[in-house]
């Protein structure tokens, strides 16, 4: 995958929503960038600025779209929409 067909995931790891999705994403060997807010301050501007609001994690997919604390069922049928899970 080139990089802007990757997924981007912003997040904390204080944030249990993070660790979920991150763990999901991880189970089904979906390639990501994870960006994490508490070694990148200025990362938490570029995550907002995509979602309009302040909870994590953001989700961007390649398509364009993106989910904010979504449920793993959110996740994985955004990714069986791009082709990218079964």
């Amino acid at each position: 995958m080139t990089e802007q067909t990757k997924i981007r995931m912003f997040g904390a790891d204080w944030c249990r929503d993070c660790r979920r999705t991150k763990a999901q994403l991880d189970a089904l060997k979906i390639e990501y960038d994870y960006i994490d807010l508490e070694q990148d301050a200025a990362a938490a501007q570029v995550a907002e600025d995509i979602s309009g609001r302040k909870q994590i994690p953001v989700v961007l997919y390649p398509d364009g779209s993106h989910q904010v604390e979504p449920s793993n069922a959110d996740v994985e049928a955004k990714l069986r929409e791009l082709l990218l899970a079964d």
